[in-house]
C-alpha cells in the first residue's frame, strides 16, 4: 500500500530527530508514502532492522482551514487510549517543530493487518463477516465507555452542546453556500429543500438527544479500522483528526449509514439490503450489540440521528454544488455529486418528518 513519495521530506533531518528522540527506531530509515492520507500525508518508515512505523504530518504550504489537519489531536487521543482496552497503535512521539520536516508530525506503530474498504466485506466467510462486524460495533462501544478525565482528555472538547454547535455550524455554512451564483448562468445554488423546517426541528430541545459528553472519533467507519490478518477482530482504529468530546450517536450513525441508504437513490448501496449478504448483521443486531457494551440504548434517538446525518450530508453536497458553480470543482463527477443535494435534502426532510411523528406519538403515551 506504500509506494513512491509524492510529497518529499528531509530524510536526514528526520533521522537526526529520531536518533535523539525515538531510540526505538534504528536509523537509517527507508521512506515510502501511503496512497491514503489525503488530508494528512502519511508515510511508512522502515528502520534498518526491518521494523515498520507510520508518520503522519500536516500538509506543506499555507493551510486553508485552521481546524483541519489536526495531527496534534490525533497524537493526543491515540496516546491517551494506549492503556485502555480500545485498540489503537502505539504513539512514539509528537514533533511540533516545523524545521524538522516542514510541518508538525507524529510517529506511531505500523499495524500489520487488513484495511477493508467495502463494508460488506466481500472476501470473507459469512461467519467471519458476522464476527468482524460484531467486533467493529463492540470496539466502538468500548471507546464510548471511556471517561474523558480518566485518560486525561477532560479538556479535549466541551461536554455539552455538541449538536447545538453542529447545527449552528452547518446552518451558517449552508446559508453561505446557497448564495453562491453560477459563473455562467448567474443562478444561485439555492437553499436545501425544507431548510427552515429541518433546522427548526433540530434546534428544538424537546427532540434533541440528551448530552452524553463522551469522546467521539468523528469519522468511525470500516475503512478507518485495521483488522487482524487472519482473525475476525479489530486491532486498531485510525484517522483521529476529527475526534473530540461529543455525542456517541454521531459515531454510531456514521458507521451504520449504509443501512439507511439501502433504498435511497443517493449513493445507494444495494448490497446492504438486509438478507442480501450472508452473515451481514441486521441493523437491529448492531444496535443491540452496541447497547450491551456501551451501557445505553440509542434506539430512541436513531431517527433523529440519521435525520441529522442526512442533513449534514446534504450540506456537503450543497458545498460541492457551490464549488462547481464557481468552477473550482469542474469534473463530471463533481457536477453529478452537486445534483445529489436535492434528493439527499428530500431524504433528510422525510426522515425529519418521521422523527417528528415519532416524537408526537411518544408524547401521547
Amino acid at each position: 500500500m506504500a509506494g513512491t513519495v509524492r510529497q518529499p521530506i528531509d530524510i536526514p533531518s528526520l533521522e537526526r530527530y529520531i536518533t535523539k528522540n525515538v531510540p526505538e527506531i534504528q536509523v537509517p530509515i527507508d521512506v515510502k508514502q501511503f496512497g491514503f492520507g489525503q488530508s494528512n500525508p502519511t508515510y511508512q518508515l522502515t528502520a534498518s532492522n526491518g521494523q515498520k512505523y507510520v508518520m503522519r504530518k500536516k500538509p506543506p504550504g499555507k493551510l486553508v482551514s485552521k481546524t483541519a489537519h489536526q495531527v496534534e489531536r490525533e497524537y493526543r487521543v491515540i496516546h491517551a487510549l494506549e492503556k485502555t482496552d480500545v485498540p489503537v497503535p502505539k504513539a512514539y512521539c509528537l514533533c511540533e517543530d516545523d524545521t524538522i520536516v516542514g510541518t508538525p508530525f507524529y510517529i506511531m506503530e505500523f499495524l500489520d493487518g487488513r484495511i477493508i474498504e467495502d463494508p460488506t466485506m466481500p472476501d470473507v466467510t459469512p461467519a467471519e463477516r458476522t464476527e468482524m462486524w460484531h467486533d467493529v460495533i463492540r470496539t466502538l462501544a468500548k471507546f464510548h465507555r471511556i471517561v474523558s478525565k480518566d485518560v486525561g482528555l477532560e479538556d479535549f472538547g466541551k461536554p455539552s452542546g455538541f449538536y447545538d454547535r453542529q447545527i449552528k455550524t452547518f446552518s451558517t455554512i449552508s446559508k453561505a453556500q446557497a448564495e453562491v451564483r453560477d459563473v455562467e448562468t448567474k443562478e444561485p445554488v439555492g437553499q436545501i429543500p425544507h431548510i427552515d423546517e429541518i433546522l427548526g426541528f433540530f434546534k428544538d430541545k424537546k427532540f434533541q438527544p440528551k448530552d452524553r459528553g463522551t469522546p467521539i472519533h468523528g469519522d468511525y467507519k470500516i475503512d478507518n479500522l485495521v483488522f487482524h490478518k487472519t482473525e475476525p477482530r479489530v486491532i486498531g482504529i485510525l484517522d483521529w483528526e476529527m475526534s473530540t468530546i461529543g455525542h456517541p450517536l454521531s459515531d454510531l450513525i456514521n458507521l451504520t449509514t449504509p443501512y439507511y441508504l439501502k433504498d435511497s437513490p443517493v449513493r445507494a448501496l444495494p448490497a446492504f439490503k438486509e438478507g442480501h449478504t450472508p452473515g451481514l448483521p441486521t441493523l437491529n443486531e448492531l444496535v443491540k450489540w452496541y447497547g450491551e457494551v456501551a451501557g445505553w440504548d440509542p434506539t430512541p434517538d436513531l431517527t433523529w440521528g440519521i435525520g441529522f446525518g442526512f442533513f449534514r450530508a446534504t450540506c456537503i453536497y450543497q458545498g460541492i454544488a457551490a464549488r462547481y458553480a464557481t468552477r473550482q470543482a469542474s469534473s463530471a463527477k463533481a457536477k453529478t455529486n452537486a445534483q445529489a443535494r436535492h434528493p439527499m435534502g428530500e431524504l433528510a426532510w422525510k426522515t425529519v418528518e418521521k422523527a417528528i411523528q415519532l416524537s408526537r406519538e411518544k408524547a401521547k403515551l
